[in-house]
């Protein structure tokens, strides 16, 4: 597994693919915090926050991750080349973690630089240092988590076709749903209770929770529950094509 893994992640930077998505992500999140004119733009605001990344963040997601997962299992199906995989010395588990996991590294690459972002606003600060590292920390773990989701959905959708974009669109529909889609539905419904009950099916009412820095473990079970049971399900999806075959 740790071979494919490595192989997984050497795949994204032998072409562009890597590349440009961590530079298109750098340049939309930098552009909108520090150079475009809105209520975005860190030095306009006058507060020492990186409220904009966190909520500018899980949009750009939206489309960067579905774009890193979609060649995941597409590609090894339109070439031919899963059917190889499914045979070699290792489970189903561990491809699929493996892809997975690939997906994983490359969103906490292009994260990574995001460092300078919180060393700035933290410079910035009058005084120096007043920001709110504990809101900050926890709703970097939330970003990293929902990043986590949609490449596991984006995984998922990857082994359903051999078509790219399809996989693409599928996979940013699907995270869109799960991300928005439960929150706006719960807005729809007049029980309070029934309300709450919808609204935790989604992820933003658990990254807003942990972006307030407090990691609650009723998000963390959400957040990994989420994985689990998309994993599962893209295991289940490559299990049945040895079904079929028989």
């Amino acid at each position: 597994m740790r071979f494919l893994l490595k192989k997984e992640v050497q795949g994204f930077f032998s072409s562009l693919t890597g590349y440009l998505i961590i530079a298109v992500f750098l340049a939309i999140t930098g552009l909108c915090l520090w150079v475009f004119p809105s209520v975005l733009n860190i030095p306009e605001s006058g507060y020492a926050s990186l409220d904009s990344l966190f909520y500018i963040a899980p949009w750009v997601f939206l489309f960067l991750v579905p774009a890193i997962t979609m060649r995941s299992f597409a590609e090894e199906i339109k070439t031919g080349t899963i059917e190889l995989l499914l045979t070699k010395p290792i489970s189903e588990w561990q491809l699929v973690l493996a892809k997975f996991l690939a997906s994983v590294a490359l969103v906490l690459i292009a994260l990574a630089p995001c460092a300078v972002y919180i060393i700035s606003v933290w410079r910035l600060g009058n005084p120096p240092g007043n920001l709110d590292t504990g809101a900050t920390y926890g709703a970097m773990i939330g970003l990293i988590l929902l990043g986590a989701i949609y490449a596991v959905i984006g995984t998922f959708t990857s082994s359903l076709t051999d078509n790219q974009v399809i996989a693409f669109i599928a996979a940013a529909l699907t995270s869109f749903v799960f991300y928005e889609g439960f929150d706006a539905l719960a807005r729809m419904i007049s029980s309070p209770g029934v309300q709450d009950f919808v609204s935790s099916l989604g992820i933003k009412e658990h990254y807003a929770s942990i972006s307030r820095g407090v990691v609650d473990l009723r998000d963390l079970v959400y957040f990994f529950g989420v994985m689990l049971l998309f994993l599962l399900l893209t295991r289940l999806k490559l299990q049945s094509r040895k079904w079929k075959k028989k």
